[in-house]
């Protein structure tokens, strides 16, 4: 065995005893799709290289995902599912982006989809064949909110639905869709009708056979090169009954969101906590070389784990909080729970990267350097697009309006 596998290696033994960890505490279900996920990173890691080398989709990572039946983890078991909480899912997302950051991002956007049609569509009979035929054939799912022409704004569509009868036809420029030419199929944002507002919208899911997808950029990175996120024209068509029964602007405030900003959060940290691991080995290394000199790199390893540390908590804050959506909150509470979910992804975003300078200043001139078991390109690279999607600014701006929201309220009551 070589260094990097051996390396490898360790990092699969450290990441199973915090999985044995969490299983004695009870967490069974979860404790199941940690175990695949643990084996499918065993994949993750022996291509992630060629995966962000090459750009290419990480192909067999997915395959191994669907070996495992990785994909179908939160669709409901009455539907053929494992039926998951977000918690492990959100366990696993961590897992495998601690071997592949590309990987592991695309299966947090596939679970978020899933997310958002096992809870405000199983209404509607379609969407209940939909679910069981994925978990039958562990298909991939894609979205397609972002559009040309709304500045990055989720909640603003230009495309419509353009309905005739039972049928209807969709038009629509995208910036990127994800992995969107390996994805069976595809959830999309649109106006409800021609004449709706930009704010009026529906989501739908758009079946493989039935969408064509024109190339229009290609996805040449600085990192997270594996997503294939490119550039395209997107041409559908479909049954009314593609269309989800719940307003967009419910899916995205209740489920969309929140969902999104925690399973990213959790790659991250999976991410962050690869480079602290590998900075962790170098750093005992060292110590055992010259056990008197443990400044500063001991300073930084202790400052790289209370962060990694505190972002592992903030996600976990966030899992309590959504698994609460389900009662009856005030306004104000749902101002406060959206303000911690948005510094949630901000904080968490900027946080995993201060986590990988330090583990970069630990290891010195092996992390810098490419072909070493210390080497840190790839995760400064992916990380920094953390920032960018959904681009915190925004996000900044957003969680602002929401503190203000909360002030008038309190003088109101004054």
């Amino acid at each position: 065995m070589n260094n990097l596998d051996s390396d490898i290696g360790e990092e699969h033994l450290s990441v199973t005893a915090s999985v044995r960890q969490r299983a004695t505490a009870g967490e069974t279900v979860g404790h199941a799709l940690d175990k695949a996920a643990l084996v499918v990173a065993e994949t993750c890691a022996r291509f992630a290289e060629a995966v962000d080398r090459d750009a290419r989709f990480p192909t067999e990572a997915v395959d191994a995902m669907r070996e495992h039946r990785m994909l179908a983890a939160m669709v409901p078991r009455e539907l053929g599912g494992a039926g998951v909480s977000l918690d492990a899912v959100a366990s696993a997302c961590r897992i495998l982006a601690q071997a592949c950051s590309s990987a592991g991002m695309v299966y947090a956007m596939h679970q978020i989809q899933i997310a958002c049609t096992a809870r405000h569509a199983l209404s509607e009979e379609w969407h209940r064949n939909f679910l069981s035929e994925l978990a039958k054939n562990e298909w991939l799912l894609a979205s397609a909110t972002s559009e040309e022409g709304v500045g990055g704004n989720l909640r603003n569509s230009q495309c419509a639905i353009e309905a005739l009868d039972d049928s209807f036809d969709l038009h629509k420029l995208c910036p990127v869709i994800s992995y969107g030419a390996y994805a069976d199929a595809i959830i999309a944002t649109a106006r409800k009708s021609p004449s709706a507002l930009p704010t009026d919208q529906v989501l739908l899911t758009l079946l493989r056979e039935d969408t064509t997808l024109t190339r229009r950029s290609e996805w040449d990175t600085f990192g997270m090169r594996g997503t294939c996120s490119e550039g395209f024209s997107l041409d559908a068509t479909g049954h009314v009954q593609q269309i989800f029964p719940a307003p967009f602007a419910e899916i995205a405030e209740q489920t969309m969101v929140p969902t999104s900003h925690i399973l990213w959060a959790s790659v991250w940290t999976g991410i962050a906590n690869d480079a602290f691991l590998r900075a962790h080995r170098f750093f005992r290394a060292q110590v055992q070389k010259n056990k008197n000199d443990l400044a500063p790199a001991g300073r930084r390893i202790a400052e790289a784990l209370a962060l990694l540390q505190a972002m592992q908590a903030r996600v976990d804050s966030a899992l309590r909080l959504h698994s609460r959506q389900g009662r009856e909150r005030s306004w104000s509470e749902a101002m406060s729970d959206a303000a911690e979910i948005n510094t949630l992804k901000t904080f968490v975003s900027t946080t995993a990267l201060q986590v990988v300078f330090h583990a970069v200043m630990i290891c010195g001139m092996a992390a810098y350097k490419n072909g070493t078991p210390f080497s840190l390109n790839r995760h400064i690279r992916d990380l920094y697009s953390a920032p960018v999607m959904i681009s915190n600014d925004r996000i900044d701006l957003n969680t602002a309006n929401l503190l203000l929201a909360q002030r008038t309220l309190s003088s109101e009551r004054d």
